[in-house]
């Protein structure tokens, strides 16, 4: 039953964006695989897209995650190639980032927020391998990954056990959250959402009822202050696997906190198969991180 789950969370996402990939000639070059650290007796990789020629200063950059419940999807997507092409391309060095995926016996959750947390501070540790500014650090995630995300702007590191990272933070300089979860102390009704509840206690290795303290440690919008990052978030009307409210929840607590944060509602579903609302995610990400992360 979680198969058919994954692959109706991964279906939208197979076709969302491609159509407005730049058709540009590529000005950027990739590293692929990079290994940003290890747990649980697993490389943890990245793949990181350089735009080209060499700068001379330091240049922003994007951390991009990607959805599928937590425990699918991949950093090589179609959907995470899309954005780091296109963003590359305008200067930006993009980090598609792979965590542990969840499975029956291992990794619930944190560890796919550690993994992404260190993903952050190892690009830091490492801002001027790769010409980067460590201050200009944007983020970006759909679904499960809007959710991790939204996590990387609104709480610091969870786990600060590793010395030689220790001095470096996990806190990006601002996100984009397309259509991800943001607050798990809602009860679902099974009759309404049998799926995401099933994800959930998949993710987490116990129901609801049986943790509600991790559910709500989980919860971005339990983390959420002044000192927030800006925030763009994107959600469809027809979403029936992670409801409007959710992005609500997280715009309204953001607003509450006086950070900033801009809500986009469209006409469409878990993952946006519409062409109007592909471009209108680019045009309204581009200028996002135009504003938060270039001189």
């Amino acid at each position: 039953m979680l198969i058919r789950f994954m692959q109706y969370i991964l279906m939208p996402v197979v076709f969302c964006l491609l159509s407005v990939t730049p058709s540009c000639a590529q000005n950027y070059t990739i590293e692929n695989d990079v290994v940003y650290g290890e747990a649980g007796g697993q490389p943890l990789k990245l793949d990181i897209y350089l735009p080209t020629p060499e700068p001379t200063s330091p240049r922003p950059a994007i951390v991009i995650v990607h959805g599928g419940g937590w425990a699918a999807g991949s950093r090589k997507g179609a959907l995470q190639q899309s954005i780091a092409k296109t963003f590359s391309q305008e200067g930006f060095v993009c980090v598609s980032v792979g965590y542990r995926l969840v499975t029956k016996d291992s990794n619930k959750y944190p560890a796919a927020v550690d993994d992404v947390q260190r993903a952050v501070r190892w690009l830091r540790a490492n801002a001027k391998k790769y010409h980067i500014d460590p201050n200009r650090i944007g983020a970006i995630g759909d679904s499960a990954g809007g959710h991790l995300v939204s996590l990387l702007g609104t709480r610091e590191t969870r786990d600060n056990s590793d010395p030689a990272l220790a001095r470096f933070s996990s806190k990006v300089n601002c996100v984009v959250n397309l259509y991800g979860p943001a607050d798990f102390t809602i009860k679902a009704s099974p009759a309404v959402n049998s799926a995401a509840i099933s994800i959930l206690t998949y993710f987490f290795g116990k129901t609801q009822e049986e943790a509600p303290e991790i559910y709500r440690e989980a919860s971005p919008v339990t983390h959420v202050s002044k000192n927030s990052a800006p925030f763009l978030i994107f959600h469809g009307s027809q979403d029936f696997l992670v409801p409007l409210d959710q992005s609500q929840r997280l715009h309204d607590a953001l607003k509450r906190a006086g950070a900033e944060v801009k809500l986009v509602v469209v006409d469409d579903g878990h993952g946006f198969r519409k062409k109007e609302n592909q471009e209108l995610f680019f045009q309204e990400t581009r200028a996002f991180f135009a504003r938060h992360l270039k001189p």
